[in-house]
């Protein structure tokens, strides 16, 4: 299969009923856009939760969070600042 490189993934894959095919990135982030949305629209924003790394800076968490909220609507998020 091409799109790897000595066992690493060197470009995206879009998962098929046949397999996977490789794929450009803008046609890899609609795939995952439009996907998101379809699940959002079929089970509700409350379907859909993010982890976050309590090790990543500040301004990661806080586009994470906002990404959540704003883009997906809803609050399920947790950055595991508890460890």
């Amino acid at each position: 299969m091409s799109g790897f490189s000595n066992g690493r993934l060197t470009t995206p894959l879009i998962r098929t009923t046949n397999g996977h095919r490789t794929a450009s990135w803008e046609e890899a982030l609609d795939c995952v856009a439009s996907r998101l949305k379809q699940q959002i629209e079929r089970h509700g924003p409350r379907a859909f939760g993010m982890f976050s790394c309590s090790k990543t800076t500040n301004e990661l968490n806080y586009v994470a969070q906002k990404f959540v909220r704003a883009v997906v609507g809803c609050n399920n998020i947790d950055s595991c600042n508890r460890t």
